[in-house]
This record gives C-alpha cells, sequence and structure tokens, in this order.
C-alpha cells in the first residue's frame, strides 16, 4: 500500500500508475480490470482520477522469473500418507508452503523435494502441487498433489469445497453461543496491508465453530471452513473479539502469550478428509499437536483446576 503522489493528483488511473510504477499503460489498464488496482479500498478503473494523498493498493502480476525452489531438508515436517498420487504431510511450525519473494526460511515444497518425492508439475514453478496453504505460522495437516490428474482433481475439490477441513483453535474468552458460524466477509484491511479484516464488499467467508473445552481465560474450539481465505479463522475470532490466543497480529493478549509461552497463534490444521483422486474413495488425515501448542493447551487445563 502506498500514498497517491501529490504529483498524480487528477490524473487518470492508467496514466498515473504507469508514470509512478514504470508499467505501460496497457498493463495498467489490465490491472484495473482485473480489480487488482484499489483506491483507499475500492477498486479503481483505469479512467478513474487519482486523488494526491490516497491509497493507493495495487496486486502486480506475477514475476517473469519465479522463485527457485530449493530442495531443503524441513526439521519436523512429518510425512502422513504417500502414494503415487498424493502425499500428506505434518507441517511444523515457521515452514511456508512455497517461495515467495522476500521469504528465505524453509518451505514445504522445499523439504518434499529434498525428501526425493516427486510433486506434479502443474501450477507456477514455485508451486507446483500445491492445491491449498496454511500460513507460516500455523502447523497442522495438508496435502500436495504428486500427479497432474491429482491436481487437477484436488484443486476443484478445493475450489468446490468438497474438502472437510477441521481445525482446532484456542480463543481467548468464552465465545457465546458456543456453538455458532461466522459469515462475514474478508478482504485486505484498510489500512495495513500485512492483515486482513472483515471489509464490507469482501470475499464471502463462513467459518463454522463449537467450543469443545472451556478454561478461566479461553476456550478451545472446534473450528471447520466453508471457504478458505487467507488468515480466515484469526479474522473472524478477532472480529468477535475472541482472537486465537498468542496471535499478537489480530489482538491476542500479549501476557496471556507469554504465560502460555507462545510466540504465535494457537491454530493447528487438524484433520483433512476428501474423496481419492485415484478413485474416490474418502479419506481422512490427523496432525497431533506440536510441542508448543501442547505444551500451553496443558497449562490452561491445570490453571482450571
Amino acid at each position: 500500500m502506498l500514498p497517491v503522489p501529490d504529483g498524480l493528483d487528477g490524473m487518470r488511473v492508467d496514466a498515473g500508475l504507469a508514470k509512478l510504477l514504470g508499467l505501460s499503460r496497457t498493463v495498467v489498464a489490465e490491472l484495473a480490470e482485473a480489480g487488482d488496482v484499489l483506491l483507499d479500498g475500492r477498486p479503481a478503473g483505469k479512467s478513474d482520477r487519482l486523488s494526491g494523498g490516497g491509497l493507493l493498493e495495487i496486486t502486480l502480476p506475477e514475476p517473469a522469473n519465479p522463485v527457485e525452489v530449493v530442495a531443503q531438508p524441513v526439521e519436523g515436517m512429518q510425512i502422513l500418507h504417500d502414494d503415487d498420487d498424493i502425499v500428506v504431510i505434518s507441517k511444523p511450525v515457521g515452514v511456508a508452503v512455497h517461495p515467495s519473494p522476500g521469504w528465505t526460511g524453509p518451505t514445504v515444497v522445499g523439504g518434499l523435494a529434498a525428501a526425493g518425492l516427486r510433486i506434479a508439475t502443474s501450477g507456477a514453478a514455485e508451486r507446483q502441487g500445491v492445491v491449498h496453504r496454511l500460513d507460516a505460522g500455523t502447523t497442522g495437516v495438508m496435502v500436495v498433489a504428486k500427479s497432474e490428474h491429482a491436481y487437477t482433481v484436488l484443486k476443484r475439490a478445493f475450489k468446490e469445497r468438497t474438502v472437510d477441513k477441521g481445525y482446532h483453535a484456542i480463543v481467548q474468552g468464552h465465545p457465546d453461543p458456543t456453538r455458532g458460524t461466522i459469515d462475514a466477509p474478508i478482504d485486505r484491511h484498510p489500512r495495513h496491508d500485512y492483515k486482513f479484516a472483515v471489509v464490507q464488499g469482501g470475499r464471502p467467508s463462513v467459518t463454522h465453530y463449537e467450543v469443545v473445552e472451556a478454561f478461566r481465560a479461553a476456550s478451545l474450539a472446534h473450528i471447520k471452513l466453508e471457504t478458505g481465505r487467507t488468515h480466515q479463522i484469526r479474522v473472524h475470532f478477532s472480529a468477535l473479539r475472541h482472537p486465537c490466543v498468542g496471535d499478537l497480529t489480530y489482538g491476542a493478549d500479549p501476557v496471556l502469550a507469554r504465560h502460555l509461552g507462545l510466540s504465535r497463534q494457537w491454530l493447528h490444521a487438524k484433520t483433512l478428509a476428501f474423496a481419492h483422486p485415484a478413485d474416490g474413495r474418502w479419506v481422512e488425515f490427523e496432525s497431533e499437536y506440536p510441542d508448543d501448542l501442547a505444551k500451553a493447551l496443558e497449562i490452561l487445563r491445570d490453571e482450571s483446576y
């Protein structure tokens, strides 16, 4: 996100951004038509006028030279299942799913390459085989396609929401009701581009939850995602004023996080179930809590008695 320079005040979006970014007016016009140019949080057309001091958010096209996948062993990454079509893993904390500009840490695709596993070649070069994602700070179960057929089938399954994704989260306080659905649109935060928020006119986002255990200051919730927006669970529970414990980005109490020894959100992709792309049989996979989340949960349970 960047402010509109005063020198561009009153200029058309295509002309002004071409000058600002060094792109052709045609490219800028295509970005605007695709909804990739936001001015003060709203989509801007190519012929709209820029206002000095306004806030621009531009989603640029994929770079011509993709980020290289480096084969690098990933400590703590467990392979839960491996066959000719898919590999299912339990992703540890601090690991991105695929390389991206500015990320220098380990990745799932790099870890699979280091393990000698062949994955599908469909998709952008740096994220081949990737059909869904988890945040670097979120742990748990995920699937990667190994065959081209599996990639096509699983991408469609995630798009059509026929995949059953189950998460566990410890959230601050006690949600009321203890079982419910959060149906609130999500988009980029209007002021902080590293965050997302519930925004009018954002992308439809639906989260189902049920509190399964209550503690003095927090609750363990079982969560099913109907949609899969970036940071969806974190944003939705923050909007309810029950942020994930340890999630300082979205308003969690830093004192409680320190007390529980957490340096990230208590959020874990617990289960994943889908029709196997090879023969359509329903398969289910589960990932155990990593040490930091298990320890925090143990502290909460001990203090509740």
